[in-house]
């Protein structure tokens, strides 16, 4: 019986092979479940033969990526794929800029190949960190129910350490998302974390508190900026670094590189985000959060049914990691999203109709296959329910899916707002108030939850499924509504 690691091996060996050699690779990436492969020629992929592997469980081409399928074993795959393919997993990785076009490439496909540039970067910088963002703001959660059952005092070590355990993660977030977004861009990490290092460096954090001015040009003021909690910024700071290293090392003699370079590059680039491109994407993150509160204002019942039942589609397609920027935007920004509260729920929903086949099921392979997807979402993982049953029998899709409108019809009812990025039944503490423990917005959330699982068991265990059902072996490929607008 062969362990595990030879398992990743030879699936990592046959999936390279099947999307059409090392060669046609120009980079692979990876989220939760799906390794995303930018490619030459995404016509040389086998998509049959990709989807008949055992272990892949579905293939999706969006965004600009070919991604496959792989469930939870993902990162150790992945490395896999990289050590056949010879590249180190610390080394910087991009994807170049020609990948999908040709010299007849229209203006407007240039204009699109550009924004999955972007997405591409932008989703790259934060799903490194996703689960441990999720995890610091269930820290966060806790330490509030501690303190408020008097557990734990504020004056206490143990408070200390906790809240600097919740908290690391936020602090530093602008050196980590400067880190990963270089190694995405393929420029210098550590010289862009420096750059981080330096825009939440406490003496500056200490006069962006006090309401200084870095400097006045007559009637404008360029005052000091808090940007612990901040993404956007470092991207672009990222880029700034890329591109001016770059051009320097084309210019400065050799000789001199080793200091020059560094010396300059940090100077510009960090004077550029203090006084440019810092400030104006702060408030352009600050307007996006805000301005997607207001949205939800206007009326949050609807607006919450209509993205929960289609936000499954989304996860099929792979185009749901280009809105989690936006809930880590939320929460950099605001501390909360409700946003993310309303999404949460479609993951217990389709953990429900997984789960409910599994029940009503005689069939053996049908039962694991169930429960097992079932157990992936309630904690937080979606794909293995949908391409390991509830796509596969069609029905308990749809059933998941009107439970999740349900589930964000409620959501909007009862205003309920979350702490942490983490959704699904274990993701429950995420709906503490960090400031005030439990409150009603806890126990709102425990009742939409629980609401939303008993929709989807029901409308699946009674109409979505029954053993004389086909079962299709595999999904093939769906036609992308948003290919147009997106790939």
């Amino acid at each position: 019986m062969k362990n595990k690691k030879e398992e990743y091996r030879i699936l990592a060996t046959n999936i390279i092979q099947l999307v059409g050699g090392e060669k046609n690779i120009d980079n692979v990436i990876h989220c939760v479940t799906r390794l995303r492969f930018y490619l030459r020629d995404d016509t040389k992929p086998n998509e049959e033969e990709l989807n008949e592997l055992k272990g892949v469980m579905g293939v999706v081409k969006a965004g600009g990526q070919y991604q496959v399928v792989v469930g939870q074993a993902v990162e150790d795959i992945h490395k896999e794929i990289l050590l056949q393919l010879g590249i180190s997993d610390d080394q910087p990785q991009h994807t170049a800029s020609t990948t999908g076009l040709s010299e007849n490439s229209t203006a407007f496909e240039k204009l699109k190949h550009s924004g999955n540039q972007l997405i591409g970067v932008i989703t790259g910088s934060v799903m490194p960190i996703i689960n441990i963002l999720a995890a610091s703001g269930i820290i966060k959660s806790l330490l509030a129910v501690l303190t408020a059952s008097n557990l734990v005092s504020e004056t206490s070590s143990a408070y200390l350490i906790i809240s600097a355990m919740a908290d690391a993660v936020f602090y530093f977030l602008p050196i980590m998302i400067g880190f990963n977004a270089a190694k995405r861009l393929g420029g210098n990490p550590l010289l862009t974390a420096v750059i981080g290092g330096v825009i939440i460096h406490p003496t500056v954090l200490e006069a962006a508190n006090n309401g200084l001015n870095i400097l006045s040009i007559g009637a404008f003021d360029f005052p000091y900026v808090a940007y612990t909690y901040s993404i956007f910024p470092m991207i672009v700071a990222a880029w700034l670094v890329k591109r001016l290293e770059t051009w320097l090392k084309n210019w400065v003699p050799t000789y001199i590189q080793a200091i020059f370079v560094p010396i300059v590059t940090i100077g510009v680039v960090v004077s550029i985000t203090f006084l440019i491109t810092g400030p104006v994407i702060t408030w352009l993150s600050f307007g996006l959060a805000n301005g997607l509160q207001s949205l939800l204002s206007l009326n949050a019942p609807i607006f919450g049914a209509v993205i929960n039942g289609f936000y499954q589609l989304l996860v099929i397609f792979g185009l749901h990691w280009g809105i989690i920027p936006i809930y880590v935007n939320d929460f950099a920004t605001l501390g909360h999203s409700y946003l993310s509260a309303i999404v949460s729920v479609t993951i217990v929903a389709q953990g429900g109709a997984a789960l409910a086949v599994a029940v009503k099921s005689k069939k053996q392979d049908v039962k694991e296959l169930g429960y097992a997807g079932a157990v992936s979402a309630f904690c937080g993982i979606t794909e293995p329910a949908i391409y390991g049953i509830n796509l596969r029998f069609r029905r308990p899709f749809v059933c998941a899916s009107i439970a999740s409108a349900v589930g964000g019809f409620l959501t909007g009812v009862f205003n309920v707002n979350m702490w942490s990025i983490i959704g699904s039944i274990i993701g429950l503490p995420s709906f503490i108030d960090p400031e005030n423990g439990i409150t009603a917005n806890f126990w709102y959330a425990i009742l939409v939850t629980a609401v939303t699982l008993f929709v989807s068991f029901a409308l699946t265990y009674v109409w979505g499924y029954k053993d004389t059902m086909k079962m299709h072996e595999k999904r093939s490929k769906p036609k992308n509504p948003a290919k147009e607008r997106l790939a």
